[in-house]
């Protein structure tokens, strides 16, 4: 791709890919709990959220969440809490599911049956650039029709994935300048 860049930051510039700004804005949006895990409340909500099925079970067994049947009881009756390191598989694990479980109908609102959802982009931080190789960024919006690969790659983890469509799929739909909005300070959008 002509426009992708290679050497980012090196002038000072700073703000992340495009495509980790869609994933942020992705779990918020299918972010269920808000308490967080180190919280007996946040922790509850998240174990029962992961035990309510076998599926469910399954799945955060897949994330990396492998413990004892017995550990497990123990944490949902409060007698034992999880070390900082299973606090933090529960929490992977939790996300993981939840993008599974939601991707299908975050897909369908997000395509609005082919209307699609209007985003906006931030354009990097220059702040920390020199005035004279500081360029004119504008902020954009756009409407994205097309969210099936971007929510598949986002549910099943795979950043490489994501971002191929992101800047393959979405971006080039700005016209000949989209290459400077491989990295942002922030994508917003909402289903």
């Amino acid at each position: 791709m002509p426009e992708k860049n290679i050497d980012f930051g090196k002038f000072g510039a700073s703000g992340i890919k495009g495509s980790e700004a869609v994933a942020r804005q992705l779990d918020w949006l299918a972010a269920h709990i808000a308490t967080p895990v180190t919280a007996r409340r946040g922790l509850m909500a998240r174990l029962h959220y992961l035990t309510t099925s076998d599926r469910a079970w399954q799945a955060a067994k897949d994330a990396g969440l492998t413990v004892s049947d017995r550990t497990l009881k123990a944490w949902l009756e409060g007698t034992r809490r999880p070390s900082k390191a299973n606090l933090e598989r529960i929490d992977a694990a939790y996300r993981a599911v939840r993008r599974r479980n939601v991707a299908r109908h975050l897909t369908a609102r997000l395509n609005r049956e082919g209307r699609g959802t209007r985003v906006e982009i931030h354009p990097l931080d220059q702040s920390g650039v020199a005035r004279q190789l500081q360029r004119v960024v504008a902020h954009r919006t756009m409407n994205v029709r097309r969210w099936d690969k971007i929510v598949a790659s986002w549910a099943a983890g795979d950043h490489q994935g994501l971002d191929d469509a992101w800047t393959a799929d979405v971006l080039p739909d700005l016209g000949s300048q989209w290459g400077q909005y491989e990295y942002v300070k922030n994508i917003g959008f909402a289903a």
